[in-house]
């Protein structure tokens, strides 16, 4: 490696050689440009300050070399690599042995040699993480979204009855895909699947699975969504505690099925899918019903409907035999016998009433005639009596109310005849 004073000198002899050299990139030109190993030494001073990072990624290749151990280790999420130059002395401190496929954590620091024109990354520090790690690492995500109500009961959807069409994201031709397209099929042979084929462990795996779910999730013939994987190792199922591929299944509309058929080591995706599974076999049997099962249900609950109507028709012929045994029913003109016989001691009463208060007012009204008869001026008459009436009809009733030779009409019982009235001389009697 170049040292510091070596890659330094040329830049003290930068003003010596030419004064007209660009103060920055911006300014230069092609009449004005920069010599290689100005830009080679702006470029070492700007790395130098880049400040050292922790990193994690996956050991895919790993070369030692007497005293240096060159090492490509890959993003574990995203095809993404980077090479790493590590001392001897750093990797004599490691406590177990690295090999390709190991996860690890490394202290990296860029650096640029001047004099080729390329970039390293010294390697600090780098430590292997163990399953202790990730299960801390897993623990805490578990507790933060927990927290954030992810995992909340009153969130989760509830699955359909009887799905139409169930989204199925899995390994690319795997066990896991024939269990739960065998088994629902053999439980309802109707169900339609759309399939998302997709890789279930390695850095692509959680883009993918992603997008499926994006897919899927859009698609309005899809009734629920089942993630299914045929168990492995803890390593392999760390993308199904992916943070952002759990935020995703929260925010789903469908309804998602966990699927994963890990026990040891639940994934994050079983907390926050609206179901978890045990196995492939067991999320088939979930979600959709058995139509064995449905008839045998649907057998019960038609002779349960006959019973009921059985019991309802025999107790309401029982009520209409009852009803009909009355006596209102059965024989119906008694009613009218009891009400004629009613009406006609009625109609007996009345008459009698009727002609007791004729006869009374018939002797009543006799008597008030015996009485005015008895009253009458003809009875008078009849007993040899008078009446002398003037011309004019005024009845006499005082011989001073007569002149002498005045007409008179006089009525007696048998009719009326005319007098002619005479003075009297006094003392006789006056008529």
């Amino acid at each position: 490696m170049t040292s510091e004073g070596s890659r330094a000198q040329p830049m003290a002899q930068i003003p010596q050689q030419r004064s007209s050299v660009p103060a920055t990139a911006a300014e230069t030109s092609p009449e004005t440009p920069w010599p290689l190993h100005l830009l080679s030494e702006k470029l070492k001073a700007h790395i130098d300050r880049a400040p050292a990072a922790w990193v994690e990624g996956q050991v895919i290749e790993l070369n030692r070399r007497s005293s240096m151990c060159y090492i490509t280790l890959r993003d574990v999420d995203s095809e993404v690599s980077l090479s790493l130059s590590v001392y001897g002395t750093v990797m004599d401190r490691v406590s177990s042995p690295l090999d390709r496929g190991s996860r690890v954590v490394a202290r990296l620091k860029p650096d640029f040699w001047v004099k080729t024109g390329r970039l390293s990354m010294q390697t600090i520090d780098i430590r292997p993480v163990g399953i202790g790690d990730l299960l801390a690492r897993i623990e805490r995500l578990r507790q933060a979204l927990a927290a954030e109500g992810l995992f909340a009961a009153n969130r989760k959807k509830q699955l359909p009855l009887l799905p139409h069409r169930i989204g199925l994201i899995t390994g690319r031709d795997s066990d896991a895909m024939k269990d739960v397209m065998r088994n629902a099929a053999l439980r309802w042979p109707a169900v339609e699947f759309e399939v998302r084929e997709v890789a279930v462990q390695g850095v692509n795996s959680v883009a993918q699975v992603t997008a499926a779910l994006a897919a899927l999730d859009a698609d309005p013939r899809v009734d629920v969504i089942i993630i299914a994987r045929g168990g492995g190792a803890l390593e392999d199922l760390l993308p199904f505690s992916d943070e952002s591929l759990v935020r995703a299944v929260a925010l789903a509309i469908t309804p998602v099925v966990s699927a994963i058929g890990h026990e040891a080591d639940r994934p994050l995706l079983d907390e926050v899918a609206d179901l978890r599974a045990s196995t492939p076999t067991d999320a088939a049997k979930r979600v959709v019903p058995d139509v064995s099962e449905e008839l045998a249900r649907i057998g019960q609950a038609r002779a349960a409907l006959e019973r009921s109507i059985r019991v309802l028709v025999h107790r309401e012929t029982e009520s209409l035999a009852n009803l009909r045994s009355r006596p209102s029913l059965s024989k119906p003109e008694g009613m009218i016998d009891v009400r004629e016989a009613d009406i006609g001691r009625l109609r007996s009463r009345a008459l009698r009433c009727t002609t007791a208060a004729v006869e009374r007012e018939a002797d009543s009204i006799h008597h008030l005639r015996e009485r005015v008869r008895s009253l009458s001026p003809q009875k008078t008459l009849d007993r040899g009596y008078a009446v002398v009436q003037t011309r004019d009809g005024h009845v006499v009733t005082n011989p001073q109310e007569v002149q002498g030779g005045e007409a008179l009409r006089i009525r007696v019982a048998g009719g009326r005849f005319g007098a002619v009235a005479q003075s009297l001389s006094d003392g006789e009697p006056r008529p």
